[in-house]
């Protein structure tokens, strides 16, 4: 008895929260923190619903038609309000509000930090430092699309076309293993095994393993070939072919939670080379030294860069 009690009131914050007359902080006292996540996700179902559909008697026959095939009598709170008669309907049927709402991912790293990430498809992707991936699990299946701001590494098992949306362009694939660094203005995308497809800026490249594309402060594709297996950074160590010396500045930036003031040094510098990512000081030694670059840390986590 207690927990049909339970299961009512229940019901009736739900109704009360969905018809604006109990605020959040209020609902979150009176219920679970997983039932109150559970009624964000259906409120949000409910709205993508209404946006998609312009009616909402038909967001709710649809519910009402939906659960009368299961045969369930549905305990209606207050006709006077179509959130009513759907919260009434769908907090008996626990199930049905995660079909309303879409179930985005999204992954992020921190300063030095990598995350793996395991794909429902068996696919497996590597998140770089200061990353970003952001997917949707509920259409995977049919749609294998993510967007990536940062550096991964991705493992992709075959299947349907696999897409990695950036602000620089789009790399599709089917199934093979490949590299995408994609921050600010510079673009680049390596191919380790399989056949990869480049768009970016209205150019395409097709990439066979060994092969890499790149574009840099806007300026054309250019190609090379690498000798590497796999990217570099997965090991702990970043890599760098003829770059602008300001994007080696940010990924040290990235790696190890710094703030580099370079306005005194020319940083159009063109670097070739690698740093650790396991100790700063040896990292700054191997880029700033190579390139006769004085840097000091003046206050912690500051360092200042100046010609000799």
């Amino acid at each position: 008895m207690e927990q049909q009690d339970l299961h009512n009131d229940n019901e009736t914050f739900l109704a009360k929260w969905l018809a604006g007359e109990l605020s959040n902080d209020v609902l979150k006292a009176l219920v679970t923190e997983e039932e109150f996540n559970s009624y964000l996700k259906l409120k949000k179902g409910i709205e993508t619903h209404e946006r998609l559909e312009g009616s909402i008697d038909d967001s709710f026959a649809n519910i009402s038609d939906r659960i009368s095939q299961k045969h369930t009598k549905v305990r209606q709170l207050n006709t006077n309000s179509w959130f009513i008669g759907i919260a009434a309907s769908i907090v008996l049927f626990f199930g049905l509000f995660f079909t309303l709402g879409d179930d985005v991912k999204t992954i992020e790293t921190n300063y030095g930090e990598y995350k793996t990430v395991a794909l429902l498809d068996g696919s497996e992707v590597i998140l770089n430092s200061k990353s970003t991936l952001t997917y949707n699990e509920d259409d995977w299946a049919s749609n294998r699309t993510l967007t990536l701001d940062g550096e991964a590494y991705f493992k992709v098992k075959k299947g349907s076309t696999f897409t990695v949306v950036t602000t620089n362009g789009e790399v599709k694939v089917l199934g093979t293993q490949f590299n995408v660094n994609s921050v600010s203005d510079l673009f680049e995308v390596v191919c380790f095994e399989g056949k990869v497809s480049v768009l970016s800026k209205g150019e395409t490249h097709v990439l066979l393993p060994t092969y890499s594309v790149r574009r840099i402060n806007g300026h054309g594709l250019e190609t090379w070939e690498t000798s590497e297996a796999d990217p570099t950074w997965i090991h702990g160590e970043s890599t760098f072919k003829s770059v602008p010396l300001n994007y080696v500045i940010s990924a040290l930036e990235s790696q190890f939670n710094v703030v580099i003031e370079a306005k005194n040094i020319d940083k159009t510098i063109i670097y070739t080379g690698s740093f650790t990512h396991s100790d700063l000081d040896t990292a700054l030694k191997t880029v700033f030294k190579s390139l006769q670059i004085r840097y000091v840390e003046k206050e912690k986590g500051n360092i200042y860069l100046s010609t000799k």
